[in-house]
């Protein structure tokens, strides 16, 4: 039965305190948190956390549902297409945030169908090379390189990663000619490096501090703003005057963008407690990432910054996931 316009407009003054105390509370059943990646990962590990510290505080079951593939891009587009109101994503950066500019194809835009919530964790990232490599910083290294054109190979995980993006923008802003060899997982980049198989890699710090402090590889850089705590001696990128101090490996809890802003603010709170609990804090730090947790504008702000600085390296160099 359709409401008359007189009388709807009435209802307001007749039933105002009914009407407020029926608004739905949310969450008013179980939420999802949708991570792209496999169990056991560390977006997973963090995922986790924070899902058990929600499902306390909301009063409903919150729920890991893990979608691997395509570098996470996935579970972002499920998250990116959720119209239920209580699905929530946990993903990494770099990639994740370039993903339409790497493939105009995407099916969602990372920034435009995702609304962030909170910066969970961040690691930098650490370029070493094979002991037997001559360099012991990035001035030896560009010397070296450029004596040797086309003979010094990088791994990575794959084009687009941001271990490839750092190392071609690296390449190519020092006129170096060094090739790109793609691996199936971090790891195993840096075990290429350990055998000598490769030269370096530009890898998230959690995979390589163990190798460079036995001395399996050679540290001579490391991103973000300062030396690392694990690696002291090993100077930080920007003070051998690389770009590279807003750059780090990235944990984000993600919503989809139709949330609204007061439930995206006290998601984030809850997640920045979530961040803190000792058992929490061990497990990230023991997988090398720095628990944070944060509000939504410093996730945005992150995002742009990434977005303003690596669009225009992957548009230059023409840099495509398969590529």
């Amino acid at each position: 039965m359709t409401i008359g316009r007189r009388a709807a407009l009435a209802l307001p003054a007749l039933a105002l305190p009914g009407l407020a105390s029926a608004q739905p509370t949310w969450p008013d059943r179980p939420v999802r948190v949708i991570v792209g990646f496999p169990g056991g990962s560390t977006p997973d590990i963090a995922a986790r956390a924070v899902a058990t510290h929600l499902q306390a505080v909301l009063g409903q079951p919150v729920v890991v549902d893990n979608r691997a593939g395509g570098g996470g891009t996935i579970g972002a587009d499920a998250v990116a297409k959720a119209q239920d109101g209580h699905t929530l994503g946990v993903t990494i950066g770099g990639p994740g945030s370039i993903a339409r500019i790497l493939n105009p194809q995407l099916p969602y835009d990372p920034v435009a169908d995702l609304r962030p919530v909170s910066l969970l964790a961040r690691m930098p990232f650490v370029l070493s090379v094979n002991p037997g490599v001559p360099v012991r910083n990035v001035a030896e290294l560009i010397a070296h390189a450029r004596a040797n054109p086309g003979k010094l190979n990088y791994g990575s995980v794959g084009a687009g990663s941001t271990g490839h993006l750092i190392m071609a923008e690296f390449a190519a802003r020092h006129g170096l000619e060094m090739v790109h060899v793609p691996f199936r997982s971090v790891p195993q980049s840096v075990l290429e490096v350990v055998a000598g198989r490769i030269e370096m890699t530009a890898a998230a710090a959690g995979a390589v501090v163990g190798q460079a402090r036995g001395g399996q590889v050679r540290a001579i850089g490391v991103s973000g703003a300062g030396r690392m705590a694990q690696l002291p001696d090993v100077p930080a990128l920007v003070e051998q005057g690389e770009p590279a101090g807003d750059i780090y490996a990235w944990i984000g809890l993600f919503a989809p963008a139709n949330v609204p802003e007061e439930r995206i603010a006290r998601l984030a709170t809850e997640a920045g407690r979530a961040m803190t609990s000792a058992e929490t804090r061990r497990v990230l730090e023991a997988a090398g990432f720095e628990p944070l947790g944060s509000d939504s504008a410093t996730l945005a702000a992150l995002i742009r910054d990434e977005v303003a600085f690596w669009g225009p390296v992957v548009r230059r160099l023409n840099i495509r996931p398969e590529s």
